[in-house]
């Protein structure tokens, strides 16, 4: 057995997502278990340099971390032949730009989504990253969330029987900003620096649709701003552009008929259920509703007998009569999965579906909700021909 160092470059990895997910608990985190095992039994240590405009701030983040390289040179990290990928973090304004340098520069890329604003872009830059010949992903974090695995377990066993429907409930109560601090960025308010629900989420919810129940073929969608104002990190007044909720009925080409889902996604909602994402999906079999965690099942033959009667509370306690879906297994952290299934794909051609023509299908889904919403009617998918 022996070690093999392999490069990446990382963007954007100063904010929230970027640092605790993809620096610190996948990169670092795979670094320290001693790296990847292969299937030759030799083991792939990532070496990552970390790149950003702020030199005070990324130098900060390299010596607490205990990362060795650092820059504010993009052009310098690309050209390093040493280094074979190139990750991004940053914004989506910026995305499909940097994807494309990193692409010329031969470097495979991995990046958060969506991949770009628009739909246009997206289906380039898979294009170009085909056509150059690298290897390139697209985060599909929620696919390994334990609770979707235990989900997707049920599909595949054949509990549901046939699939009717999917319920889902995502989202908080995000402050205003004025009395309490905001847990959210101001920009994801701001539909001009790139904010917005429904280009935020659908395009997380795409994936999990179809990845987890069935491909997703229509949409029907409502964008709404419900805080037409809020205050800003410096404490300024500034005006909400974004929408902040997406309500959207989705309809899911099934293996035994068409599957009908509704998600809604708010940032103005306060939540009263198992947790701040739930998905239920109802079949002639069984039902089963899954958090980020853990997720719960109700057979038929578990089933109670409800009758509807206005004139006395309800006897039933619904939540009794569900189990719990055991776990089975260890699950890790599902950002730090799929960089140990990327980089095996980079390095020894391991199987790997999340490409950018993936992402390029969620920013189909958000550029037709937003359709949707505008003209108020169904709106179908075509094949991307990618």
């Amino acid at each position: 057995m022996s070690t093999q160092r392999i490069g990446i470059i990382m963007h954007g990895v100063t904010g929230r997502m970027g640092m605790n997910q993809h620096l610190i608990r996948s990169v670092l985190a795979i670094r320290e278990q001693g790296g990847v095992a292969l299937k030759n039994g030799d083991r792939l240590v990532p070496d990552p340099i970390i790149v950003g405009r702020n030199a005070a701030k990324i130098e900060a983040l390299a010596k607490r971390h205990g990362v060795e390289r650092w820059t504010t040179d993009l052009d310098a990290a690309l050209a390093n032949k040493d280094d074979t990928i190139f990750f991004d973090a940053a914004s989506t304004q910026m995305r499909p730009g940097l994807l494309r340098r990193a692409i010329d520069a031969g470097k495979h890329v991995y990046s958060e989504k969506p991949v770009s604003e628009g739909l246009t872009e997206a289906v380039e830059i898979a294009k170009h990253a085909k056509a150059k010949g690298v290897k390139n992903g697209i985060v599909h974090d929620k696919l390994d969330l334990p609770g979707l695995l235990k989900l997707r377990r049920l599909r595949d066993s054949g509990f549901f029987g046939r699939m009717l429907s999917v319920k889902g409930e995502f989202g908080y109560w995000v402050f205003e900003g004025d009395w309490m601090e905001a847990q959210r960025p101001s920009w994801n308010y701001r539909a001009e620096d790139g904010g917005g629900m429904i280009s935020d989420m659908l395009c997380h919810w795409r994936y999990v649709l179809d990845n987890v129940i069935a491909p997703v073929k229509s949409v029907s969608c409502l964008g709404f701003t419900h805080i037409p104002e809020r205050v800003d990190e410096a404490g300024a007044r500034y005006k909400a552009t974004a929408d902040d909720a997406a309500y959207a009925t989705f309809l899911l080409d099934g293996p035994d008929g068409d599957i009908v889902a509704h998600i809604n996604s708010s940032w103005c909602t306060r939540v009263r259920r198992d947790d701040l994402v739930t998905f239920q999906i109802d079949g002639t079999h069984g039902s089963a509703v899954a958090g980020l965690h853990k997720c719960v099942s109700q057979h038929r033959v578990n089933t109670p007998k409800p009758v509807w009667n206005p004139d006395m509370p309800q006897p039933l306690d619904f939540f009794e009569d569900w189990e719990e879906v055991p776990d089975n297994t260890h699950f890790d952290n599902g950002f730090k999965v799929q960089w140990e299934q990327f980089l095996r794909h980079v390095v020894e051609d391991a199987p790997w579906s999340y490409t950018l023509a993936e992402g390029a299908k969620g920013v189909q889904l958000a550029e037709a909700g937003y359709q949707s919403s505008k003209e108020r009617r169904w709106v179908d998918l075509e094949d991307l021909g990618l």
